[in-house]
Protein backbone atom coordinates (compact mmCIF):
# COMPACT_ATOMS: atom_id res chain seq x y z
CA UNK A 1 0.00 0.00 0.00
CA UNK A 2 2.50 2.22 0.48
CA UNK A 3 4.34 2.28 -2.92
CA UNK A 4 1.09 3.09 -4.58
CA UNK A 5 0.98 6.15 -1.82
CA UNK A 6 4.39 6.82 -2.59
CA UNK A 7 3.59 6.48 -6.61
CA UNK A 8 0.63 8.88 -6.15
CA UNK A 9 2.36 11.51 -4.64
CA UNK A 10 5.35 11.13 -6.87
CA UNK A 11 3.27 11.95 -9.99
CA UNK A 12 0.91 14.34 -8.23
CA UNK A 13 4.24 16.85 -7.44
CA UNK A 14 5.22 16.60 -11.09
CA UNK A 15 1.92 16.89 -12.31
CA UNK A 16 1.81 20.13 -10.29
CA UNK A 17 5.40 21.26 -11.47
CA UNK A 18 4.67 20.66 -14.81
CA UNK A 19 1.78 22.66 -14.31
CA UNK A 20 3.51 25.46 -13.03
CA UNK A 21 6.13 25.29 -15.43
CA UNK A 22 3.36 25.71 -18.05
CA UNK A 23 1.43 28.26 -16.28
CA UNK A 24 4.67 30.88 -15.93
CA UNK A 25 6.28 30.26 -19.28
CA UNK A 26 3.24 29.91 -20.88
CA UNK A 27 1.50 33.19 -23.02
CA UNK A 28 0.17 35.50 -20.93
CA UNK A 29 -3.45 34.38 -22.80
CA UNK A 30 -3.21 31.03 -21.64
CA UNK A 31 -2.70 32.59 -18.04
CA UNK A 32 -5.73 34.91 -18.09
CA UNK A 33 -7.98 31.85 -19.79
CA UNK A 34 -6.90 29.80 -16.65
CA UNK A 35 -7.79 32.53 -14.26
CA UNK A 36 -10.96 33.26 -16.60
CA UNK A 37 -11.58 28.70 -16.36
CA UNK A 38 -11.38 28.94 -12.57
CA UNK A 39 -13.11 31.92 -12.09
CA UNK A 40 -16.30 30.32 -13.55
CA UNK A 41 -15.59 27.12 -11.90
CA UNK A 42 -15.55 28.98 -8.14
CA UNK A 43 -18.69 31.24 -9.16
CA UNK A 44 -20.45 27.77 -9.63
CA UNK A 45 -19.54 26.16 -7.07
CA UNK A 46 -22.57 25.64 -4.30
CA UNK A 47 -22.82 28.62 -1.92
CA UNK A 48 -22.27 26.79 1.39
CA UNK A 49 -18.29 26.09 0.40
CA UNK A 50 -18.29 30.14 0.28
CA UNK A 51 -15.99 30.16 -2.84
CA UNK A 52 -17.69 34.20 -3.78
CA UNK A 53 -14.72 36.26 -3.39
CA UNK A 54 -12.02 33.61 -4.20
CA UNK A 55 -14.25 33.38 -7.87
CA UNK A 56 -14.11 37.64 -7.72
CA UNK A 57 -10.56 37.85 -7.56
CA UNK A 58 -10.08 35.14 -10.29
CA UNK A 59 -11.86 37.15 -13.00
CA UNK A 60 -10.15 40.32 -12.14
CA UNK A 61 -7.06 38.67 -12.63
CA UNK A 62 -8.12 36.84 -15.87
CA UNK A 63 -7.88 40.46 -16.84
CA UNK A 64 -12.05 40.48 -17.74
CA UNK A 65 -12.62 43.92 -15.48
CA UNK A 66 -9.84 45.92 -16.08
CA UNK A 67 -9.98 49.03 -17.74
CA UNK A 68 -8.58 49.70 -21.61
CA UNK A 69 -5.16 50.27 -20.34
CA UNK A 70 -5.37 47.30 -18.32
CA UNK A 71 -4.85 49.30 -15.14
CA UNK A 72 -6.55 51.02 -12.99
CA UNK A 73 -10.52 50.87 -14.82
CA UNK A 74 -11.01 54.24 -14.31
CA UNK A 75 -9.19 55.73 -17.54
CA UNK A 76 -9.06 59.62 -18.81
CA UNK A 77 -11.21 60.26 -15.38
CA UNK A 78 -7.95 61.83 -13.54
CA UNK A 79 -6.35 65.34 -14.05
CA UNK A 80 -3.70 65.36 -16.76
CA UNK A 81 -1.33 67.37 -15.04
CA UNK A 82 1.97 65.92 -14.69
CA UNK A 83 3.21 65.06 -11.40
CA UNK A 84 6.64 67.11 -10.39
CA UNK A 85 9.53 65.59 -9.43
CA UNK A 86 11.78 66.65 -6.94
CA UNK A 87 14.75 69.58 -7.63
CA UNK A 88 17.84 68.30 -9.08
CA UNK A 89 21.13 68.99 -7.01
CA UNK A 90 24.12 69.21 -8.83
CA UNK A 91 27.46 68.55 -7.00
CA UNK A 92 31.17 69.95 -8.57
CA UNK A 93 33.13 66.84 -8.35
CA UNK A 94 35.81 68.89 -6.79
CA UNK A 95 33.69 69.61 -4.00
CA UNK A 96 33.12 65.68 -3.31
CA UNK A 97 35.98 65.03 -0.64
CA UNK A 98 37.26 61.62 0.44
CA UNK A 99 36.07 60.38 3.66
CA UNK A 100 39.10 59.92 5.83
CA UNK A 101 38.19 57.25 8.90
Amino acid sequence: MSAVLDDFLVGAVLIASLGYAVFKLGPASLRQGIFAALSQIAGAAPAFLKLAGIAQRLEAASGKTQGACGGCDNCGTESTSTPQSPPEINVPVGKIGRRVS
